[in-house]
C-alpha cells in the first residue's frame, strides 16, 4: 500500500521549488500525493500593479500539480497576510486528518518570508502526530537561524521533470528573470555532490518513524 504524502506551501511554486523532485519520486513509487497551498498567491508590486493574479497563479499551480500527478488543494488566504493562529492550523489539520497523512513536507519554520514561516509553524502544529515530518527551504534568503539539512533524497532520475514542474509557473519565473530555476537546479546539483549523486533535495527532519520490516 502506498504512502499518503502531503506537501504544504504558502504560495503556488513553493513546493515545486523546494521538494517537487521528492514528490515525483513518491509518485513513481505509487504513493498518493496532495499539494496544499495556503494563499491565493496573487502578487502586486510596490506601486500596486498586479504581477500575478489569483487566476493565473491557480492555473499555473494546477498545471504543476498535474505534471507531478498530485491532487491540489488551496485555502485561498491572502498573500502576505498569513498568520500563525488556530484558524489556519485547523484548516491544515482538517486536510491532514481527512487524508490520514503518513508524510508531510512543509516550509522551514525559520524562513525569512513571513508567509513561509507562519505556514510552516501552523503546519508543524497541525501535523504534530504525523510519523514522518520534514521541512524544506523554498527560497535562498539569508536567515538568522541556520537550516540544518540532514536528510537527502536522490532526485536524479526526476530532475528534468522537476524543471518542467517549476517552469509551469511562467508568470513568477518571468518576474524573477528565471533566476529561481537556475538557483534551485544549482542547489540540487550541490546537494547531490554532497552524497555522491547528480541531483538531490535536502530536508531538515522534525521526526521520521521507520517501522519494523518496512524498507521504504
Amino acid at each position: 500500500m502506498g504512502k499518503r504524502v502531503l506537501a504544504i506551501g504558502a504560495h503556488f511554486d513553493d513546493v515545486e521549488l523546494g521538494c517537487s523532485g521528492t514528490l515525483l519520486r513518491h509518485r513513481a513509487k505509487g504513493d498518493d500525493v496532495t499539494i496544499l497551498v495556503v494563499t491565493d498567491s496573487e502578487y502586486r508590486n510596490g506601486v500596486g500593479e498586479c504581477v500575478r493574479d489569483r487566476s493565473t497563479a491557480r492555473t499555473e499551480g494546477q498545471r504543476a500539480a498535474d505534471l507531478i500527478g498530485a491532487r491540489l488543494v488551496c485555502l485561498e488566504e491572502e498573500t502576505f497576510s498569513v498568520h500563525f493562529d488556530e484558524s489556519l492550523t485547523r484548516k491544515i489539520m482538517d486536510v491532514v486528518e481527512e487524508m490520514d497523512v503518513d508524510v508531510i513536507y512543509a516550509p522551514w519554520v525559520h524562513d525569512l518570508h513571513r508567509d513561509h514561516q507562519f505556514t510552516g509553524r501552523c503546519a508543524l502544529m497541525a501535523g504534530r502526530h504525523v510519523p514522518r515530518y520534514l521541512m524544506y527551504r523554498p527560497n535562498y534568503y539569508d536567515t538568522e537561524a541556520v537550516f540544518r539539512g540532514n536528510f537527502y533524497v536522490d532526485i536524479s532520475p526526476w530532475i528534468e521533470q522537476k524543471k518542467q514542474v517549476i517552469m509551469a509557473h511562467r508568470s513568477e519565473l518571468e518576474r524573477v528573470r528565471y533566476q529561481w530555476l537556475d538557483f534551485f537546479m544549482n542547489q540540487n546539483a550541490n546537494e547531490g555532490l554532497k552524497i555522491g549523486v547528480p541531483f538531490a533535495e535536502c530536508f531538515e527532519v522534525v521526526r521520521y518513524l521507520q517501522k519494523t520490516g518496512v524498507s521504504r
